[in-house]
């Protein structure tokens, strides 16, 4: 829990550049780089327990309708990395930032965010708020 009393909505990975992501210079290529959000992602979800099976059993899609990602630094084939997601939004989308850090000594090597949306599994339609069920399983009250 972090200091202000506020729900933790981060988790962290750790992981390492395999060599099937580097091109011929041992740095990974641009594209992999969401493959590690991803897992940070699903980490977040998992531990809320609203993980993809959790949203399309609760009723809900949540495509990401918006990725954006600054290179900082490149990430290096072995490299031990650390890889945080945030839930920073809630309310009318899920908004997620990302830092991918050097684990050795935590430097930011890449920022990042994603957005979702909730879509009514049912219908096809886009929400324009947030269901209460990821309320709920964030722990968080209410807008």
């Amino acid at each position: 829990m972090p200091v202000d009393g506020a729900r933790d909505l981060s988790a962290e990975v750790a992981l390492s550049p395999a060599f099937h992501d580097c091109d011929a210079m041992a740095v990974v290529w641009h594209g992999h780089y969401f493959k590690y959000l991803e897992i940070a992602r699903c980490a977040l979800l998992q531990r809320h327990d609203y993980d993809y099976p959790q949203m399309r059993d609760s009723g809900y899609l949540w495509p990401v309708v918006d990725a954006r990602i600054k290179y900082i630094r490149p990430l290096l084939y072995a490299q031990p990395l650390k890889v945080v997601a945030r839930i920073v939004e809630w309310e009318n989308r899920l908004k997620i930032d990302y830092e991918i850090r050097n684990a050795a000594d935590d430097q930011v090597l890449t920022r990042a965010h994603t957005i979702q949306v909730a879509v009514d599994a049912a219908s096809g339609e886009m929400l324009y708020i947030c269901p209460p069920i990821l309320w709920e399983k964030l722990g968080v009250e209410r807008p």
